[in-house]
């Protein structure tokens, strides 16, 4: 069962999709603005759930790996049917993840919205874990004063109300900021505004009844699925 599948599993179909690229392609004019719900770069990642096999944020409905079609991913990275040895349960996502950046960074040029908010992801994982988890995170949001957003983040009634992209520098580093964007192709105002949009969807599937009655299951999971995806780029280095 894993809490972030549904998401992780959708970034990946986005970022392994050919016409990704053109159809939504990075390095364009992006004004950077404060959004509501997916917002503007995760929402043309995922699709918003207006599209057949669309991202849903409230899909907090858990199934086992293979009911997110995670073989089918694992086989259009690897042109096989076999699963090549990745694990199940979340620490499978870390395997997706990590075969998904590995395959851009051994193809090289970029890829679209759905590569760049993959790359975004350990950045944000990574975020919550190193500041205590969800709990702490969601203590150190609070802290800094987005109190009225991080209880929309864990909602699940209300669409987000996400970071103001001018203000993401206050959580991530600017120097990994500009590495994602040399990285994607993408422009920095483009990383900034993917970080003010997928952290609170992070934070939403990790706490899908609304408090922290799964924080337990949720730090676990960040836990495995970043163990797995330093194992799964360190094999293909």
């Amino acid at each position: 069962m894993s809490l972030l599948g549904n998401l992780v599993s959708q970034v990946a179909r986005s970022a392994m999709n050919p016409e990704d690229a053109q159809r939504n392609p990075v390095n364009q004019h992006t004004n950077a603005r404060r959004t509501g719900g997916l917002g503007d770069i995760l929402g043309s990642a995922l699709g918003g759930g207006s599209q057949a096999g669309g991202y849903n944020p409230r899909q907090y409905d858990r199934q086992p790996d293979n009911g997110f079609g995670l073989d089918d991913i694992i086989g259009s990275i690897t042109g096989s049917n076999q699963r090549g040895g990745v694990s199940s349960g979340a620490g499978g996502l870390g395997d997706i993840l990590g075969s998904v950046l590995g395959g851009q960074r051994n193809r090289g040029g970029f890829g679209g919205k759905g590569m760049l908010i993959a790359m975004l992801m350990p950045m944000v994982l990574t975020w919550i874990k190193n500041n205590g988890g969800v709990s702490g995170a969601l203590s150190k949001i609070t802290g800094m004063g987005y109190d009225n957003q991080a209880r929309s983040w864990m909602s699940n009634q209300e669409d987000n109300d996400n970071l103001d992209p001018n203000e993401v520098s206050r959580f991530f580093d600017e120097g990994e900021i500009q590495q994602v964007a040399a990285n994607t192709g993408a422009n920095e105002t483009e990383v900034r505004q993917g970080l003010a949009e997928l952290l609170p969807e992070v934070m939403n599937q990790l706490t899908p009844n609304g408090n922290l009655d799964n924080e337990t299951e949720a730090n676990d999971e960040i836990d495995q699925i970043m163990s797995q995806l330093s194992n799964r780029l360190g094999t293909l280095k």
